[in-house]
């Protein structure tokens, strides 16, 4: 699997996330604009589908008065090739 350089995090030299108590990992958020809920919904699926992610968590907000009010926010983590690790 090749990275879009696009999708990449800089982490400071030095960052230890192996500390099981703090859970600290590098985590992305991308939004999905829609006139309906099902609509952003569907958008997000679409993008999903084609990407290596693990979905984390969801959220939603409703933007009164744009043409595209419905608003669901996706939070995921790449999932890597295992040959790549």
């Amino acid at each position: 699997m090749v990275l879009d350089p696009n999708f990449r995090l800089d982490v400071p030299e030095g960052f230890d996330d192996s500390d099981t108590e703090t859970g600290v990992h590098p985590i992305a958020r991308k939004l999905f604009l829609g006139a309906t809920a099902a609509e952003a919904f569907r958008k997000a699926h679409e993008w999903l589908r084609e990407q290596s992610a693990r979905l984390a968590d969801v959220s939603w907000t409703v933007l009164d008065g744009e043409d595209e009010p419905y608003t669901l926010s996706i939070y995921f983590t790449f999932e890597l090739d295992p040959e790549d690790t």
